[in-house]
């Protein structure tokens, strides 16, 4: 299989950047770029679609749009997750065409493994050994998993108090954690600093492009797996906007090669603490969430990385975000366990907390010919003390 990968090009300034170096952010559009804001001149990788257009005639597959060659993936399968109908559930909120889109049955149990497999196939592709990151514990306890299959040292920035289960992962991989005092954005400068003074490659999610490039591929199997149409909306837990953003990507590289000609609509979905992505959406002027506490950690951010994009995208989609409660969020994870089988984490259960608010105002008709999908990128098992009424 060919590898399509054109350039790298800045969002902002559009500067292009040759393919195969080690790129994170514009030299450019960066210079402003300070720990504790969102990410300036933020990369996007570009094809050449006329080439994957003709590709996937012969044969459709995800890994056309990949930014590195197949060749260097880990040996771990990542990808290729449930996407199946639930039917008690849809029944009970009036949605004959709700589908899900399983991504806690990857090897970590995250998405993030999509995120990872790609990063740590650059690190095996440029001959490095080390891969630092940051994390609230899902993209952590994913570079361990994935970088472990292939001999790679995962050197982990993650909040002390993130969920035990998660830390636990991290380390039962091999990797070297370093619980930082405080927040997410804490664990993301700490990164940083290190990456500076190490010779390492750097994960932070939307910090290094491929980051965004590894979580489009859902988009791409969300595609297939419905028949080669794309669904009216697609509803994803949103922190630092970067899952939000690759779904996006997928859909609009899959519209440059002219493979479809039309976008699924995007319904975001924070946690009521920690919205700045949807207050940015709803004014159109950034500002910090102002004090994330939020059982679904993994979307508990002040400052989301991706913000600039992740509101982009949520425009370009004709699409919404939405705030949902804790209780809401408790709430939707039995719901998903009980009605679809499916135990979720708390993040991955705001989707289903946010489709229901949606519905309820109107901006997602109730009806049959309505294709939604929500996306459950984590496993309940993750953090069961946030399970209401069983821990």
């Amino acid at each position: 299989m060919n590898n399509f990968l054109s350039h790298f090009r800045c969002t902002q300034c559009g500067k292009e950047f040759e393919p195969l170096g080690l790129h994170y952010l514009c030299d450019i559009c960066s210079k402003d770029y300070k720990p504790g804001m969102p990410l300036l001149g933020v990369l996007e990788a570009m094809f050449d679609y006329p080439a994957i257009a003709k590709a996937w005639m012969e044969l459709p597959d995800p890994l056309l749009f990949s930014a590195v060659h197949p060749q260097f993936y880990p040996p771990i399968p990542v990808g290729n997750t449930p996407y199946f109908k639930a039917p008690r559930l849809s029944e009970k909120i009036g949605l004959p065409q709700l589908w899900i889109k399983n991504d806690a049955l990857n090897p970590s149990g995250s998405y993030k493994d999509r995120a990872s497999q790609v990063v740590v196939a650059d690190a095996t592709q440029k001959g490095i050994a080390e891969i630092v990151a940051a994390s609230t514990g899902n993209a952590a306890s994913s570079l361990a998993c994935i970088a472990a299959s292939v001999g790679k040292q995962a050197v982990i920035f993650a909040p002390a108090a993130a969920p035990p289960a998660k830390l636990i992962q991290i380390q039962v991989h091999g990797a070297k954690l370093n619980k930082v005092q405080g927040t997410y954005d804490d664990a993301f400068k700490a990164a940083l600093d290190y990456s500076a003074t190490h010779n390492c490659l750097n994960r932070n999610t939307g910090y290094n492009p491929l980051t965004v490039d590894g979580k489009k591929s859902a988009g791409l199997e969300i595609y297939l797996q419905n028949g080669q149409q794309v669904p009216d909306w697609i509803v994803i837990p949103v922190g630092d906007g970067v899952i939000l953003s690759g779904i996006h990507k997928a859909f609009t590289d899959l519209l440059r090669a002219g493979i479809t000609d039309k976008l699924p609509r995007l319904l975001a979905v924070q946690a009521a603490s920690s919205d700045a992505i949807t207050s940015y959406w709803e004014t159109g002027k950034y500002q910090d969430a102002r004090q994330p506490a939020t059982i679904a950690d993994s979307i508990s951010v002040k400052t989301p990385a991706l913000a600039h994009w992740a509101v982009q995208s949520i425009k370009e989609s004709n699409g919404k975000a939405i705030r949902v409660s804790d209780a809401e969020i408790q709430d939707a994870q039995l719901e998903l366990a009980q009605l679809a089988g499916v135990f979720a984490e708390p993040s991955s259960s705001a989707t289903l907390a946010g489709l229901k608010l949606a519905i309820a105002k109107g901006w997602i008709p109730a009806s049959a010919g309505t294709t939604i999908v929500l996306l459950i990128t984590g496993h309940g098992l993750k953090d069961t003390a946030a399970v209401k009424g069983f821990a």
